[in-house]
């Protein structure tokens, strides 16, 4: 019988400690005991060293306990081991933390499935407005295709680069995002009362928003990282936080981008709540936003929009004819759909078919089981991308895993709910689906890098992580 097991029989079946026999000493008394192992001096053994003082005390403590009658429980020595081992296994320990592993493949499936639907769905809603515009049913298909193609790449690329470098540009891609948003106020293509877009040629388009959101995502995460526990101060947390996020919300109002504006400030404001913020600076600073967004959202077009929006049967104009042809496409879908290709209101009657309104065509065509199941794959993109972050390495990384799934997550929700009439049109394209080279690739190269944080994730049961295993390194290390 170990003495580990006799801990949990009664006192009077628990062994006592033998007398010690004359001329022994306290040392070898102890290691000759039934049930104690003498350790070995060689190997790791060696650096693990005894404290002989205490031994000492502990022994005499138990004869006078014996000499009175009382019952002795065994206990394990305490190892000790020197500050230089204790360095040396934690930067083991780092160096086995940096190694990355393998990548989350539900994400990275979810992503795929999303991208593939994508491309399907843009075929079957452009059809008709390329084949009336260019001559060519493909014409869009084709250059999405492309943008996918070109996703895909920065996606691959941005996995095998360790998310721990963007710390190093994300200062620079800020400096560079900056004066963009600001030239395409004056220099941008505006259409349909927003300036979003730098046109080159006649083919190509850029949107600097777009590309704000991943650097802003990528800048906030490092500021916050950086800040530590200063994030729940006034003055250095929510004080500078608002003036940031404020900046770049201020220049996306001004291109009439409400959508974006909206997408910015939920995931800059998860972010800042993840970093350690307490409820009231929270409430203060959705309490900014929402005021913001109050006073635009009566301003302009976005009023009768808003309008439009709470009785879309009555009085049908231009101006609420996207969400009235949006809810008849989804309603004539039933459960099953019309079948893919068949859709009616791609042909001239819902305006941005394969743009904003291509969750609309996608529920006529493949019914409500298709727009459940494009929600299920955002569902589960969600859950990979928040558990990401609650087992990453470090506050960087779990600060840019919260960003970049808010980000998408956030912008599938405002998209789908704009299109089944939960809440007003903004104008934002549905992730990985919706028709946009800028936003695709973007937001692929963004699920890049969740997939390479997720490379440096330790699951609990992995053994890379587990004491045995550093130390049997540490051993042949030493040998």
């Amino acid at each position: 019988m170990s003495y580990a097991a006799e801990e949990t029989l009664p006192p009077q079946a628990q062994r006592r400690l033998p007398p010690l026999k004359r001329g022994t000493g306290v040392s070898d008394a102890y290691n000759s005991r039934p049930g104690v192992r003498r350790e070995s001096n060689a190997g790791l053994g060696h650096s693990w060293r005894k404290d002989k003082s205490s031994f000492a005390q502990s022994i005499a403590q138990r004869l006078q306990m014996e000499r009175k009658g009382a019952t002795v429980i065994e206990r394990e020595p305490v190892q000790v081991i020197s500050e230089e081992e204790k360095s040396k296994l934690r930067e083991l320990e780092m160096r086995l933390q940096r190694t990355p592993g393998k990548m989350d493949s539900l994400l990275l499936i979810f992503t795929l499935a999303l991208l593939c639907i994508g491309l399907i769905m843009v075929y079957s809603a452009s059809s008709f407005l390329s084949a009336r515009t260019y001559g060519d049913a493909s014409h869009d298909f084709q250059r999405q295709a492309i943008s996918g193609f070109m996703g895909v790449v920065a996606m691959l690329v941005a996995s095998r680069i360790d998310y721990r470098q963007w710390r190093r540009f994300s200062l620079i891609g800020l400096v560079v995002v900056l004066p963009l948003l600001v030239l395409v106020l004056f220099f941008g293509t505006s259409n349909y009362g927003a300036s979003r877009w730098f046109t080159i040629g006649s083919s190509f388009s850029f949107q600097p928003s777009e590309l704000a959101k991943l650097v802003l995502a990528l800048y906030i995460a490092d500021w916050l990282a950086r800040k530590g526990n200063q994030v729940s101060s006034f003055l250095y947390g929510l004080t500078p936080f608002v003036i940031l996020v404020g900046l770049i919300l201020g220049l996306v109002l001004l291109e009439n981008d409400m959508g974006t504006a909206i997408v910015i400030a939920g995931l800059s404001t998860a972010m800042f709540f993840t970093a350690g913020a307490n409820i009231v600076q929270f409430l203060l600073a959705v309490g900014c936003g929402a005021l913001i967004f109050m006073t635009q959202a009566f301003k302009g077009y976005r009023f009768y929009r808003l309008m439009g929006f709470l009785d879309p049967f009555q009085h049908i104009t231009s101006i609420n004819l996207q969400l009235y042809q949006s809810l008849l496409a989804l309603g004539s879908g039933g459960i099953l759909g019309l079948g893919l290709g068949e859709s009616r209101q791609k042909t001239g009657y819902l305006p941005f078919p394969h743009i904003d309104s291509i969750f609309a065509i996608l529920g006529e065509e493949l019914g409500f089981i298709g727009g459940a199941l494009v929600i299920i794959l955002f569902l589960g993109l969600a859950f990979r991308g928040f558990r990401l972050a609650r087992r990453s390495q470090d506050m960087y990384g779990a600060l840019l895993s919260t960003g970049i799934t808010t980000w998408l997550v956030l912008q599938a929700a405002v998209n789908i709910g704009a299109t089944t009439g939960t809440i007003p049109y903004t104008g934002v394209p549905l992730p990985f689906i919706s028709f946009g080279g800028t936003s695709l690739v973007i937001s692929m190269a963004a699920i890049g890098v969740l997939l390479n944080i997720s490379r440096y994730i330790r699951e609990p049961e992995d053994p890379a992580l587990s004491r045995q295993t550093i130390t049997r390194a540490f051993k042949k290390k030493k040998v």
